[in-house]
């Protein structure tokens, strides 16, 4: 299964099917791999369990088939029962410690922090890869915490053990600033299953972070 972390590649998808202009978790995703997304992560947090199972399969076999890494957020349950390739969770959500536990050596463990504490305990606790955000004001997200700001971002440029995406509020006209202050990949929901034409979209933002 692909093995792809943050920073082997440079943007991290995440589905929303409220976002998505009325079309499937399944259509978005095909045009974000389409595009050359290589991180895929669902999710979807008002759906029962099994429909989030129906999607995840689908989504499992069409990242598969692309080389794409597939994420499910929060449920391990169902990243296990679709195998994906790993799953990313919150501060306060299961414990990495007992993520591994249960899904394996070889399952990806994501999670999200907000703070150089939070990331240096994430390293310790056997974590594949760090979020590090929300950067910015997001809707995307209703629990989310306060924007963190870019401080905690140019920190983990230069301190963080583990491999990390920036996350929160991210879009064409401030990834730019994102990648100054050291994201190598950057997470986006809105900004892209948003789009009417996502190739068009994903095209854009690459050509504001190398810009």
């Amino acid at each position: 299964m692909p093995r792809i972390l943050p920073g082997e590649t440079d943007l991290y998808a995440l589905t929303d099917s409220r976002l998505s202009l009325g079309r499937s978790v399944v259509e978005v995703a095909d045009a974000l791999l389409r595009a050359g997304i290589r991180i895929i992560q669902y999710r979807e947090k008002k759906l029962k369990s099994g429909a989030m199972l129906r999607e995840c399969e689908a989504l499992r076999r069409m990242t598969l088939e692309a080389g794409a890494c597939f994420i499910v957020n929060d449920h391990a349950d169902i990243a296990l029962l679709c195998q994906a390739d790993g799953i990313h969770v919150g501060q306060e959500d299961i414990p990495v410690p007992s993520l591994r536990a249960l899904l394996g050596p070889d399952k990806i463990i994501g999670l999200s922090t907000h703070s150089p504490e939070q990331a240096l305990a994430a390293a310790s606790s056997g974590a594949d890869y760090i979020g590090v955000g929300p950067l910015f004001a997001t809707q995307t997200k209703e629990d989310v915490c306060a924007p963190v700001g870019l401080e905690y971002l140019s920190w983990a440029a230069v301190h963080s053990q583990l491999p990390f995406v920036a996350i929160g509020g991210i879009k064409r006209h401030n990834i730019g600033e994102v990648v100054r202050h050291g994201a190598m990949c950057c997470a986006l929901v809105s900004e892209l299953v948003g789009a009417e034409d996502i190739a068009v979209r994903v095209a854009e933002v690459r050509a504001c972070m190398q810009a």
